[in-house]
Protein backbone atom coordinates (compact mmCIF):
# COMPACT_ATOMS: atom_id res chain seq x y z
CA UNK A 1 0.00 0.00 0.00
CA UNK A 2 2.66 2.61 0.83
CA UNK A 3 4.58 1.73 -2.25
CA UNK A 4 1.09 2.54 -4.19
CA UNK A 5 1.12 5.36 -2.31
CA UNK A 6 4.63 6.32 -3.42
CA UNK A 7 3.94 5.82 -6.73
CA UNK A 8 1.49 7.96 -6.95
CA UNK A 9 3.10 10.75 -5.63
CA UNK A 10 6.27 10.33 -8.08
CA UNK A 11 3.27 10.02 -10.78
CA UNK A 12 1.74 13.41 -9.54
CA UNK A 13 5.06 15.74 -9.42
CA UNK A 14 6.19 14.45 -13.03
CA UNK A 15 3.09 15.31 -14.71
CA UNK A 16 2.96 18.53 -12.65
CA UNK A 17 6.97 19.40 -13.93
CA UNK A 18 5.81 18.44 -17.42
CA UNK A 19 2.81 20.70 -17.56
CA UNK A 20 5.47 23.38 -16.26
CA UNK A 21 8.20 22.43 -18.96
CA UNK A 22 5.49 23.04 -21.64
CA UNK A 23 4.41 26.39 -20.72
CA UNK A 24 3.80 28.99 -23.24
CA UNK A 25 6.08 32.01 -22.93
CA UNK A 26 3.69 34.99 -22.99
CA UNK A 27 6.28 37.77 -22.57
CA UNK A 28 6.12 40.14 -25.52
CA UNK A 29 9.65 39.58 -27.23
CA UNK A 30 11.63 43.04 -27.72
CA UNK A 31 11.15 44.37 -31.28
CA UNK A 32 10.64 48.52 -30.54
CA UNK A 33 13.01 50.57 -32.24
CA UNK A 34 15.27 53.35 -31.61
CA UNK A 35 17.06 55.62 -34.14
CA UNK A 36 19.03 58.36 -33.88
CA UNK A 37 21.45 61.14 -35.23
CA UNK A 38 23.97 62.98 -34.06
CA UNK A 39 24.33 66.28 -35.81
CA UNK A 40 26.66 69.68 -34.72
CA UNK A 41 24.53 72.00 -33.30
CA UNK A 42 26.24 74.80 -34.93
CA UNK A 43 26.70 73.64 -39.14
CA UNK A 44 24.05 70.70 -38.39
CA UNK A 45 26.71 68.53 -40.21
CA UNK A 46 26.66 64.93 -38.90
CA UNK A 47 29.24 64.61 -36.19
CA UNK A 48 31.60 61.78 -37.82
CA UNK A 49 32.84 58.97 -35.75
CA UNK A 50 34.62 55.64 -35.20
CA UNK A 51 32.20 52.34 -35.28
CA UNK A 52 33.27 50.93 -32.02
CA UNK A 53 34.59 51.72 -28.27
CA UNK A 54 36.09 54.66 -29.09
CA UNK A 55 33.37 56.33 -31.10
CA UNK A 56 30.09 57.95 -29.75
CA UNK A 57 28.20 55.74 -27.01
CA UNK A 58 24.55 55.01 -26.41
CA UNK A 59 23.61 54.47 -23.13
CA UNK A 60 19.53 53.86 -22.12
CA UNK A 61 18.16 53.39 -19.16
CA UNK A 62 14.44 51.81 -19.08
CA UNK A 63 12.75 54.13 -16.16
CA UNK A 64 9.74 52.65 -16.84
CA UNK A 65 10.15 50.30 -13.57
CA UNK A 66 11.59 53.24 -11.28
CA UNK A 67 14.49 55.11 -10.85
CA UNK A 68 16.76 52.80 -9.53
CA UNK A 69 17.35 50.80 -12.32
CA UNK A 70 20.51 49.80 -14.25
CA UNK A 71 21.57 51.11 -17.92
CA UNK A 72 20.88 48.74 -20.71
CA UNK A 73 24.24 47.17 -22.62
CA UNK A 74 25.65 50.42 -23.89
CA UNK A 75 25.97 50.37 -28.05
CA UNK A 76 27.72 52.68 -30.35
CA UNK A 77 27.28 55.03 -33.53
CA UNK A 78 28.00 53.94 -36.75
CA UNK A 79 30.71 55.86 -38.56
CA UNK A 80 28.08 58.12 -40.15
CA UNK A 81 26.48 59.96 -36.64
CA UNK A 82 23.70 57.51 -36.47
CA UNK A 83 22.21 54.76 -34.46
CA UNK A 84 19.61 52.31 -33.96
CA UNK A 85 18.23 49.10 -31.82
CA UNK A 86 16.22 47.35 -32.98
CA UNK A 87 15.36 45.16 -30.05
CA UNK A 88 14.06 47.16 -27.23
CA UNK A 89 10.88 46.87 -25.17
CA UNK A 90 7.97 49.36 -25.04
CA UNK A 91 9.10 51.71 -22.16
CA UNK A 92 9.64 55.21 -20.73
CA UNK A 93 13.84 55.74 -21.50
CA UNK A 94 17.01 58.04 -20.77
CA UNK A 95 18.59 58.30 -24.05
CA UNK A 96 22.64 59.44 -23.11
CA UNK A 97 25.37 59.96 -25.38
CA UNK A 98 28.98 60.58 -24.93
CA UNK A 99 31.66 60.87 -27.17
CA UNK A 100 34.33 63.88 -28.39
CA UNK A 101 32.10 66.69 -27.86
CA UNK A 102 30.90 68.75 -24.55
CA UNK A 103 28.69 66.06 -22.16
CA UNK A 104 25.30 66.62 -22.05
CA UNK A 105 25.60 65.00 -18.56
CA UNK A 106 27.37 67.36 -16.85
CA UNK A 107 27.76 67.17 -13.13
CA UNK A 108 29.95 68.54 -10.33
CA UNK A 109 32.58 67.02 -7.87
CA UNK A 110 29.36 65.75 -5.42
CA UNK A 111 26.94 64.70 -8.42
CA UNK A 112 24.82 67.61 -8.42
CA UNK A 113 23.49 68.15 -11.70
CA UNK A 114 25.02 71.06 -13.27
CA UNK A 115 23.83 70.45 -16.81
CA UNK A 116 21.57 67.73 -18.19
CA UNK A 117 20.79 67.56 -22.29
CA UNK A 118 20.16 63.75 -22.41
CA UNK A 119 16.85 63.02 -23.66
CA UNK A 120 14.02 61.35 -22.23
CA UNK A 121 11.25 59.44 -24.15
CA UNK A 122 8.70 56.74 -24.80
CA UNK A 123 9.67 53.96 -27.18
CA UNK A 124 7.13 52.26 -28.44
CA UNK A 125 7.06 50.96 -32.59
CA UNK A 126 9.46 53.50 -34.23
CA UNK A 127 11.15 56.45 -32.51
CA UNK A 128 13.50 58.92 -33.79
CA UNK A 129 16.00 61.27 -31.78
CA UNK A 130 18.03 63.78 -32.87
CA UNK A 131 21.45 65.49 -30.34
CA UNK A 132 22.69 68.80 -31.27
CA UNK A 133 26.12 68.84 -29.50
CA UNK A 134 29.22 70.83 -29.54
CA UNK A 135 32.15 68.70 -31.43
CA UNK A 136 35.69 69.61 -29.51
CA UNK A 137 37.17 69.43 -33.55
CA UNK A 138 36.57 69.80 -36.55
CA UNK A 139 38.74 67.86 -39.75
CA UNK A 140 38.72 68.31 -42.85
CA UNK A 141 40.58 67.53 -45.82
CA UNK A 142 42.56 69.52 -48.02
CA UNK A 143 42.54 68.77 -51.64
CA UNK A 144 43.37 65.59 -53.20
CA UNK A 145 45.05 62.85 -51.62
CA UNK A 146 48.11 61.67 -53.85
CA UNK A 147 49.87 58.27 -53.88
CA UNK A 148 53.06 57.44 -55.06
CA UNK A 149 55.20 54.22 -54.68
CA UNK A 150 52.04 52.71 -52.67
CA UNK A 151 51.82 56.04 -50.16
CA UNK A 152 49.26 58.13 -49.47
CA UNK A 153 49.88 61.82 -49.13
CA UNK A 154 47.25 63.82 -47.66
CA UNK A 155 46.42 67.16 -45.73
CA UNK A 156 44.05 67.88 -43.70
CA UNK A 157 42.97 71.01 -41.64
CA UNK A 158 42.12 70.96 -37.98
CA UNK A 159 40.27 73.85 -36.52
CA UNK A 160 38.01 73.83 -33.11
CA UNK A 161 34.45 73.04 -32.89
CA UNK A 162 34.09 74.74 -29.60
CA UNK A 163 35.99 77.57 -28.57
CA UNK A 164 38.38 77.59 -25.48
CA UNK A 165 36.45 80.40 -23.48
CA UNK A 166 33.03 77.94 -24.20
CA UNK A 167 34.75 74.81 -23.11
CA UNK A 168 36.35 76.38 -20.42
CA UNK A 169 32.78 77.43 -19.13
CA UNK A 170 31.09 74.43 -19.44
CA UNK A 171 33.77 72.31 -18.34
CA UNK A 172 35.62 73.82 -15.35
CA UNK A 173 32.31 73.82 -12.69
CA UNK A 174 32.70 69.85 -13.11
CA UNK A 175 35.57 70.01 -10.95
CA UNK A 176 39.10 68.91 -11.71
CA UNK A 177 39.82 71.45 -14.84
CA UNK A 178 43.11 71.92 -16.39
CA UNK A 179 44.17 74.07 -19.87
CA UNK A 180 45.62 71.47 -20.65
CA UNK A 181 42.61 69.87 -22.07
CA UNK A 182 42.46 71.66 -24.43
CA UNK A 183 45.59 70.37 -26.19
CA UNK A 184 45.28 68.57 -29.71
CA UNK A 185 47.14 65.44 -28.95
CA UNK A 186 47.69 63.80 -31.91
CA UNK A 187 46.41 63.53 -35.79
CA UNK A 188 46.10 59.98 -36.93
CA UNK A 189 45.86 58.74 -40.93
CA UNK A 190 43.91 55.67 -40.68
CA UNK A 191 44.25 53.25 -44.02
CA UNK A 192 41.67 50.08 -44.67
CA UNK A 193 40.30 47.41 -47.20
CA UNK A 194 37.17 48.44 -45.24
CA UNK A 195 35.05 50.90 -45.74
CA UNK A 196 34.23 51.98 -42.40
CA UNK A 197 38.09 52.73 -41.66
CA UNK A 198 38.54 54.15 -38.63
CA UNK A 199 40.79 53.25 -35.07
CA UNK A 200 38.79 49.97 -35.23
CA UNK A 201 38.77 48.62 -38.74
CA UNK A 202 42.75 50.05 -39.77
CA UNK A 203 45.38 48.31 -41.04
CA UNK A 204 48.35 48.86 -38.91
CA UNK A 205 50.65 48.34 -41.51
CA UNK A 206 49.60 51.65 -43.19
CA UNK A 207 47.91 53.83 -40.86
CA UNK A 208 50.05 56.67 -39.45
CA UNK A 209 49.93 59.20 -36.61
CA UNK A 210 51.38 62.15 -35.83
CA UNK A 211 52.06 63.31 -32.20
CA UNK A 212 52.02 66.97 -30.40
CA UNK A 213 52.87 67.48 -26.94
CA UNK A 214 51.51 70.50 -24.57
CA UNK A 215 50.26 73.36 -26.40
CA UNK A 216 52.69 71.93 -29.70
CA UNK A 217 49.94 71.87 -32.19
CA UNK A 218 47.98 74.94 -31.50
CA UNK A 219 50.15 76.59 -34.01
CA UNK A 220 48.94 74.64 -36.92
CA UNK A 221 45.36 74.98 -35.79
CA UNK A 222 43.34 75.83 -38.94
CA UNK A 223 46.75 75.44 -41.00
CA UNK A 224 47.05 72.73 -43.46
CA UNK A 225 49.09 69.78 -42.24
CA UNK A 226 50.92 66.81 -44.47
CA UNK A 227 50.26 63.24 -43.40
CA UNK A 228 51.74 60.28 -45.13
CA UNK A 229 50.73 56.55 -44.37
CA UNK A 230 53.42 54.22 -43.28
CA UNK A 231 54.50 51.18 -45.23
CA UNK A 232 54.09 50.00 -48.76
CA UNK A 233 50.31 49.45 -49.89
CA UNK A 234 50.46 46.91 -52.85
CA UNK A 235 49.72 48.32 -56.49
CA UNK A 236 46.36 47.40 -57.69
CA UNK A 237 44.23 47.71 -54.36
CA UNK A 238 41.31 49.98 -53.45
CA UNK A 239 42.05 51.17 -49.58
CA UNK A 240 40.00 53.64 -47.94
CA UNK A 241 41.54 56.67 -46.00
CA UNK A 242 40.60 58.87 -42.70
CA UNK A 243 41.82 61.51 -40.94
CA UNK A 244 41.28 62.22 -36.90
CA UNK A 245 42.27 64.10 -34.20
CA UNK A 246 41.43 64.31 -30.49
CA UNK A 247 42.10 66.33 -27.46
CA UNK A 248 43.53 65.49 -24.54
CA UNK A 249 39.78 65.14 -22.38
CA UNK A 250 38.23 62.21 -21.57
CA UNK A 251 34.44 61.51 -22.29
CA UNK A 252 32.64 60.64 -19.96
CA UNK A 253 35.01 62.33 -17.48
CA UNK A 254 37.12 59.35 -15.28
CA UNK A 255 37.00 57.26 -18.45
CA UNK A 256 40.30 57.01 -19.55
CA UNK A 257 38.97 57.32 -23.33
CA UNK A 258 39.77 60.02 -25.20
CA UNK A 259 37.58 60.18 -28.80
CA UNK A 260 38.99 61.36 -32.59
CA UNK A 261 36.81 63.83 -34.21
CA UNK A 262 36.75 62.37 -38.12
CA UNK A 263 36.53 63.65 -41.52
CA UNK A 264 34.48 61.82 -44.31
CA UNK A 265 36.22 58.35 -45.74
CA UNK A 266 37.36 58.59 -48.69
CA UNK A 267 38.23 56.01 -51.93
CA UNK A 268 41.56 55.41 -53.62
CA UNK A 269 42.93 53.01 -56.09
CA UNK A 270 46.25 51.94 -55.66
CA UNK A 271 48.05 52.82 -58.73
Amino acid sequence: MKKISFYISLLGLVSFTSCSLFEIDNKDVPAETLQGQVVNAETGEPVLTDQGSEGIRVRLTELSYGDNVTPNPDFFCMPDGTFQNTKLFKGTYNVRIDGPFIPLLREDDRGVPLADETQTLEIAGKKQVKFEVQPFLKVEWVGEPTVVNGKVKAQVRVTRGVSAADFQAKIEPMGGYSASFLNVTDIQLFVSYSSSVGYRARDERWSNKIEYSGTAFNALLGQTVTIESSGTIPSGRVVFIRAAARINYDTPKGSGTRRWNYNEALQLMIP
